[in-house]
């Protein structure tokens, strides 16, 4: 089934999608492998892919049975596809900044995934943005089938393209030299979902691709603690701290762990810093309103948590993913960095536990409070 875009196509969309409960939406166009745009963003995801980059995430190294990375291009695994609809929500919230001075012994949770709904009594219950956003794109995507005849398919972070790349190709931002999407008015603090579709974009069609403002700025390359961005727009996840306290299995390396401070989460550093987020728009949508019990928690709170305290407060939410055993190997890191001896009972009953991963990293966390204690009493000295 094919189409073409027609009409106030640009302006209908983006109604559209504010009608949906997006905040902003563009069209790219599909360019498929034999056309010179198609084929070097194929080539920069493979090598991308090829040199390291991607870690344990399996699902973006997939291959179809010719060999080809589904995720090379959205043509590969639907032939179909000539356009993708590209819908993005503000998710900022009215809280601090994580390189804001926090009270101490308080881990980070990643600000995407303080999200709740309006529950039962008036109180905040987890959301996940996947179930959020693909909610909202059911909507658009029902508009589309009113007004073309189309083949569609609706995808948030599962789909087989890079959302970011044809986020800059539809006009919703530029690429930041932190590799996340950025637009003049709303900042980087954006979740992207997207609709597949079979219309094609009617030749000639200019394409608003939006200007790169990150001009000579390298701030988020700078902040990164772990030095994830090995260059201007260029990512290597297998360091980055989102990566390793959500997505890694098993131990991280020590080399990074430092370096991760108090990051239980995700990590937002290189957005914290970025000088467009300055005045982002705070989000108010339902669905993505702030649990404040998310911002800077308290670390023995976190470590306390059995496995029904986890599923109370986390079941539906983006933490759900990690499950209870990675965030306590992740907040085992974060009170060896803190330096805190009173976190010492803590990590030494999780070093002689079952949990070889968790007993592992207490022990590095012991050693780390030694270690800090030490650097203390000899700067007194000096002093």
């Amino acid at each position: 089934m094919a189409g073409v875009w027609a009409g106030d196509w640009r302006e209908w969309i983006q109604a559209e999608a504010v009608e949906g409960g997006f905040d902003t939406a563009g069209v790219a166009p599909v360019y498929g492998a034999e056309s010179e745009a198609g084929r070097v963003d194929a080539e920069r995801f493979a090598g991308w892919v090829e040199a390291g980059r991607a870690g344990e995430m399996e699902y973006l190294k997939r291959r179809n049975e010719q060999g080809v990375l589904l995720r090379s291009g959205v043509e590969v695994a639907m032939p179909w596809a000539r356009s993708v609809v590209v819908c993005a929500v503000n998710y900022n919230g009215d809280e601090p900044l994580s390189i804001v001075p926090a009270e101490e012994g308080t881990g980070w949770i990643a600000r995407y995934a303080w999200s709740g709904r309006t529950g039962e009594e008036g109180k905040l219950a987890p959301s996940d943005y996947h179930d959020e956003m693909l909610v909202r794109l059911r909507r658009v995507e029902a508009a589309l089938h009113e007004r073309y005849a189309c083949e569609t398919k609706c995808y948030v972070d599962t789909g087989p393209l890079v959302e970011r790349a044809a986020a800059a190709k539809a006009g919703v931002g530029w690429i930041g030299k932190n590799a996340c999407v950025l637009n003049q008015g709303l900042g980087s603090w954006l979740l992207l979902g997207v609709i597949v579709t079979s219309l094609e974009v009617a030749e000639g069609e200019e394409l608003q691709i939006a200007a790169d403002r990150c001009g000579s700025c390298t701030r988020c390359i700078d902040a990164c603690p772990t030095d994830a961005l090995v260059r201007p727009r260029e990512m290597d996840a297998s360091r980055c701290i989102a990566y390793l306290t959500i997505e890694k299995k098993g131990a991280i390396a020590e080399e990074l762990r430092e370096a991760m401070g108090r990051q239980v989460f995700g990590c937002d550093i290189c957005q914290d810093v970025c000088p467009w987020n300055r005045k982002a728009p705070v989000a108010a949508r339902e669905g993505m309103l702030t649990r404040r019990e998310m911002v800077n928690p308290a670390l023995e709170w976190l470590a306390g948590m059995d496995a029904a305290e986890f599923r109370r407060w986390f079941k539906g939410s983006p933490l759900e993913r990690t499950r209870k055993k990675r965030l306590h190997r992740n907040v085992a890191i974060a009170m060896g960095n803190s330096g805190e001896a009173r976190f010492v009972p803590q990590l030494e009953a999780w070093s002689t536990g079952e949990d070889e991963v968790l007993a592992e990293s207490a022990r590095w966390a012991l050693g780390r409070i030694r270690g800090l204690k030490e650097e203390r009493k000899a700067s007194v000295g000096l002093c």
